[in-house]
């Protein structure tokens, strides 16, 4: 499928919104808020936004490698990146993730529009254009500013715009982040804001997730949730204590939890 103007737009609208987002969390933050842990129970706040900033300049390379035929950079090249934000102290990692994360989105903004539409590169075993590239970025920059907001505001949710691309890319990993269970599970899922439907299926073989009609079958267990929720869901950033309004019929939330545990 051939990528428009306005999908990659509106792909880099959402970032670029995502942006604001982490600013605002990361500005009113202490120290010790800093310091301390963050949604992602192994990351500290300066960790997760240190993983940001690693990830701005690797998606900074990418974009480049694209813009002027180069091939994407490699997992040496990404390597040294890491061990360098790594060295950095929480609060330099802090600082200088936020400002990194906001050149990936002036250089994305700065491509004329005919050389965002041209845009192509091969890696993660495909070719990918501009607009999976922002998705990408986008899917993990969306939870984890999320992972940071929370730790002031409990009620955080995940903006739907962001989350309908967020779940765009997830179609893709649900079988890489999602356990097999020994009883076969199958669920049809409806999301809203945006509307979209979905067949989860979990068991022993694997976890599978795939567009589906809009009525589920007589008798199919189904799950009605905001899009933003199912986001947080595959991500495992549902739990009890962050949960959404959610409607669940011949199925258990706790055991979706423990189809997708988080990452």
């Amino acid at each position: 499928m051939t990528t428009s103007a306005d999908q990659i737009e509106a792909a880099l609208s959402a970032l670029s919104d995502s942006h604001d987002r982490l600013v605002a969390a990361a500005k009113p933050l202490t120290g010790d808020e800093v310091t301390g842990p963050s949604y992602c129970s192994e990351w500290s706040v300066a960790q997760v936004l240190s993983h940001l900033g690693s990830g701005a300049e690797i998606f900074g390379l990418l974009v480049e490698a694209g813009l002027h035929g180069r091939e994407a950079p490699g997992q040496e090249q990404n390597q040294a990146i890491w061990a360098t934000w790594d060295a950095k102290s929480p609060q330099d990692q802090a600082r200088d993730g936020v400002a990194e994360d906001g050149e990936l989105v002036e250089l994305l903004a700065s491509i004329p529009a005919e050389k965002r539409l041209a845009w192509r590169l091969s890696f993660f075993g495909a070719e990918r254009d501009l607009t999976d590239v922002i998705a990408m970025r986008l899917s993990e920059h969306a939870l984890h500013t999320w992972d940071v907001e929370v730790i002031r505001n409990p009620t955080a949710t995940v903006p739907g715009d962001a989350a309908g691309l967020i779940l765009d890319f997830q179609l893709q990993l649900a079988g890489m982040i999602g356990k097999p269970r020994d009883q076969k599970l199958h669920v049809h899922v409806t999301t809203e804001h945006p509307e979209r439907y979905f067949e989860l299926t979990a068991g022993p073989e694997g976890v599978t997730l795939a567009p589906a009609d809009p009525d589920p079958a007589v008798g199919e267990a189904t799950l009605r949730l905001p899009a933003e929720a199912f986001a947080r869901l595959l991500a495992g950033r549902l739990d009890a204590e962050h949960p959404a309004q959610v409607e669940a019929f011949g199925v258990d939330l706790d055991d979706l939890r423990q189809v997708f545990p988080g990452f």
